[in-house]
């Protein structure tokens, strides 16, 4: 039985996010798919409502100027050294914006019992991502990062 929030999130990611027709044709149709294919309830629930708010995470305004990021007790013990170098490195590479950084983090942070690992969060960056507008070259950025298309070295 699977039990994880984040295996639902990535299923309705690669079987619905991504086509371009609409993201979710009816919901209660995916529920049930999500039943049958061993997902619990409860699983199901928590990542429609993940989903949920980040559609209405809506159109943070983006800062002009440089932004410094402290991130608290909660986050720094969520997040590890590794999770929060690649947010980082995202937002000086010019994948994330300031805004986009955030709402990275929240989705993270709103995955409660859940341990974030690099390839969680790298995830979680291209479902942010996918779902903000005007976004298409920051996710064909991200989405190539994340299949490893991105060369081991930079010039």
């Amino acid at each position: 039985m699977k039990e994880n929030i984040f295996d639902v999130l990535m299923y309705l990611f690669e079987n619905y996010m991504e086509e371009e027709i609409e993201i979710f044709p009816d919901t209660d149709v995916i529920r049930t798919e999500l039943l049958e294919a061993g997902f619990q309830q409860i699983a199901v629930n928590k990542a429609f409502d993940w989903l949920e708010s980040l559609s209405l995470q809506g159109l943070i305004q983006t800062s002009i100027a440089p932004t410094f990021r402290i991130f608290c007790r909660e986050e720094i013990k969520k997040l590890d050294i590794d999770c929060r170098s690649l947010i980082m490195f995202l937002e000086q590479s010019g994948i994330l914006s300031a805004a986009n950084r955030e709402i990275v983090i929240d989705r993270a942070m709103a995955l409660e019992n859940e341990d974030i690992s690099l390839e969680k969060l790298k995830w979680i960056t291209l479902m942010v991502l996918l779902s903000q507008p005007d976004e298409e070259i920051a996710f064909s950025r991200m989405e190539d990062f994340v299949y490893d298309l991105v060369p081991t070295y930079l010039h």
